[in-house]
């Protein structure tokens, strides 16, 4: 065991383990990648325990360090070994990097007074470990410190790139929170055919009403008469039929047939108590594209939505759809609360009709003004546009009566902004040129009919200490 103390971004301390196989002519390098800087929220979206550290398993020959083959590498949480999906994508980076790295080390780098005449001792104590991998200690070669400084540098932008090619996502505003797979064909058949990081199932059973509220939003996208404008992504589902083939093509977009498949998905609280494999089995007996398209809606979302329990609600915005959103990754996370420092922040709302959000979600919350987003003109500027009155942003959250399917109809959501000198005020009205300055928070949905409180005035002093009561100290803050 040995501690490694080294000046990273996060300024973490290092820990390295050893250990040896005996008759067995192989060696467990454990190095202990340290995550308590993602905040408790994000962990959460990420599936990841914050207060554990994150290993990266290191499996190479004793005796024939450098001569033998690269490495093979495992990425896990002990508490999370058999579910740790994070560790998937971080796998398959890492190995990567160890075996690009691996050709560039060489037997003089051995050359340390820490191997000179040890290499043939069999003294069975931790010196003997690093009598016979110098590598660890040699000041001449930092291979182990940087396998993991770079894991450390991967780990909170993993959401920049796709889990299976791990080339860059472009996104309209930026990367968002949660990881997921990028819209390159041959990404998508490996994502969907293989199984990577793709569990549909798990969604089902611990999050039906997040799940009814994606499929809603789906819905009401493709109803609307806009649809070709924010329908968008289109989905990419691999053909059960024909591995070969892509059942929806984005450069071949068929709405009613995306609709079909819709039709055929009954109500997620309704499927999410039964067995899977009979929710799976009731789904393929109507449309054998329904339960695809549901995992595309699951895991194309690319924000984390946590449904609020009764403690953490705001009984003021009187709707029980409260939901926690997150789409703001660490780094951006990060750039946040710097700015907040600077010059404070503050809470108000934005109101959007349902039909937005599932675009909203995989691409960002986006400035549309002179856009063909563009909905409600923009008459003070290009920006983001936000109000601390409740009755004004309710005007523009649109209302859809009889929905066909889903009981969700109009989305508030309230965001912590920055109170930078950019932010300009208009009465009531406030526009937000800089989107990195602002980060949803909370999510309210209201069914068709429900009405919220108009009075509501994010400036009150009663009003902003119960949204920070309700918050606490958690990533909501900013």
């Amino acid at each position: 065991l040995v501690r490694a103390k080294t000046k990273t971004e996060i300024g973490s301390v290092f820990l390295i383990c050893c250990r040896e196989y005996g008759a067995i002519d192989d060696v467990d390098i454990d190095l202990h990648i340290d995550v308590t800087f993602l905040d408790e929220e994000i962990a959460l979206a990420w599936d990841v325990i914050r207060r554990e550290p994150v290993i990266v398993r290191l499996h190479c020959s004793l005796t024939q360090y450098l001569n033998g083959p690269v490495p093979t590498v495992d990425v896990f949480q002990v508490s999370t070994k058999d579910r740790f999906g994070l560790g998937h994508q971080m796998k398959k980076i890492m190995q990567t990097f160890v075996t690009q790295q691996w050709k560039h080390q060489s037997k003089e780098k051995l050359n340390c007074p820490h191997n000179k005449n040890k290499s043939d001792k069999k003294v069975k104590s931790p010196l003997h470990i690093f009598s016979t991998l110098p590598f660890i200690m040699s000041s001449n070669n930092v291979f182990c410190l940087q396998t993991m400084e770079y894991a450390e540098r991967r780990i909170p932008v993993l959401n920049e790139f796709c889990v299976v090619c791990d080339e860059p996502h472009v996104f309209q505003n930026g990367p968002m929170l949660r990881p997921t797979v990028c819209e390159r064909e041959l990404c998508v058949f490996a994502f969907q055919t293989l199984g990577v990081m793709n569990e549909a199932a798990d969604e089902i059973a611990t999050g039906a009403q997040v799940v009814d509220l994606l499929v809603s939003m789906c819905r009401s996208a493709l109803e609307s008469p806009r649809k070709v404008v924010i329908f968008e992504p289109y989905p990419s589902v691999v053909d059960p039929c024909d591995s070969q083939a892509l059942a929806f093509n984005p450069r071949k977009k068929d709405y009613d047939r995306v609709m079909r498949a819709l039709d055929s998905l009954t109500s997620i609280r309704e499927m999410s108590q039964a067995p899977y494999l009979e929710i799976k089995r009731q789904m393929d007996k109507h449309d054998p594209l329904a339960h695809p398209l549901l995992q595309w809606v699951i895991s194309s979302n690319r924000s984390h939505i946590v449904k609020l329990p009764v403690t953490r609600q705001l009984k003021f915005m009187h709707t029980l759809h409260q939901f926690l959103l997150l789409s703001s990754p660490p780094a951006k996370e990060s750039n946040f609360r710097a700015a907040k420092t600077l010059f404070g922040s503050t809470f108000a709302f934005h109101g959007s009709h349902i039909e937005n959000w599932h675009s909203i979600l995989r691409n960002g919350l986006v400035v549309a003004s002179n856009t063909r987003l563009q909905l409600h003109g923009a008459i003070y500027g290009s920006g983001i546009y936000i109000s601390p009155m409740s009755s004004i942003s309710f005007g523009y959250s649109g209302t859809q009566k009889n929905l066909s399917a889903g009981t969700f109809d109009t989305i508030l959501n309230k965001h912590n902004l920055i109170t930078s000198p950019d932010l300009h005020k208009h009465g009531d009205i406030w526009v937000v040129p800089n989107t990195d300055h602002v980060c949803t928070r909370f999510f309210f949905v209201y069914e068709d009919g429900q009405v919220g409180d108009t009075s509501i005035n994010t400036q009150d002093a009663g009003i902003h200490r119960e949204i920070l009561r309700v918050i606490g100290n958690q990533t909501a803050t900013g």
